[in-house]
C-alpha cells in the first residue's frame, strides 16, 4: 500500500468553519475530487455569478428584482444565474409573496470570495 501524502500545513491557514477540517491533514486530492473541484470553479468562473455572490454575502439576503437593480441586469438573466448557484447548493431560496429572496448556505462559499478578494488585491498575509 502505497504511502499517504499529505499537504503542507501553512502558518496562516485555518480550519473550515463548516466541517472543520484543518489544511495538511487531507490525503493528497483524487482524481474524481479534482474533478468535482473543478466543476465547482467553473460555476463560480462567471463575473455576474461572482457580482451574484458578493451581493449576497454584503447584503445576506435579496430578491431577483434587487439583485437585478445592484448588477443592473433585467431579472430574467439573474434568474438564470441564480439556477446555476442553486444546482450546486450554493444558494438557497424562499418565497414570500410575489417575490424569491436568495441566499447563500454555505460559510465556505463567503470564506472562498474574501480569500479571493484577498489574492486580487495582494492584501494577503504571505507566509
Amino acid at each position: 500500500m502505497p504511502a499517504i501524502k499529505t499537504v503542507p500545513k501553512t502558518k496562516s491557514a485555518s480550519a473550515c468553519r463548516r466541517c472543520g477540517t484543518a489544511p495538511g491533514t487531507s490525503r493528497l486530492l483524487a482524481r474524481g475530487r479534482a474533478v468535482e473541484l473543478m466543476n465547482l470553479f467553473k460555476v463560480l468562473a462567471n463575473d455576474t455569478r461572482l457580482q451574484l455572490l458578493h451581493a449576497l454575502a454584503s447584503h445576506g439576503e435579496l430578491c431577483v428584482t434587487g439583485l437585478a437593480d445592484i448588477l443592473g441586469m433585467k431579472a430574467q438573466a439573474v434568474s438564470n444565474q441564480l439556477q446555476r448557484l442553486l444546482d450546486r447548493r450554493i444558494l438557497d431560496s424562499r418565497r414570500q409573496g410575489n417575490n424569491v429572496y436568495y441566499r447563500i448556505v454555505n460559510s465556505c462559499v463567503t470564506d472562498l470570495l474574501d480569500r479571493g478578494l484577498c489574492l486580487v488585491e495582494g492584501h494577503c498575509e504571505e507566509s
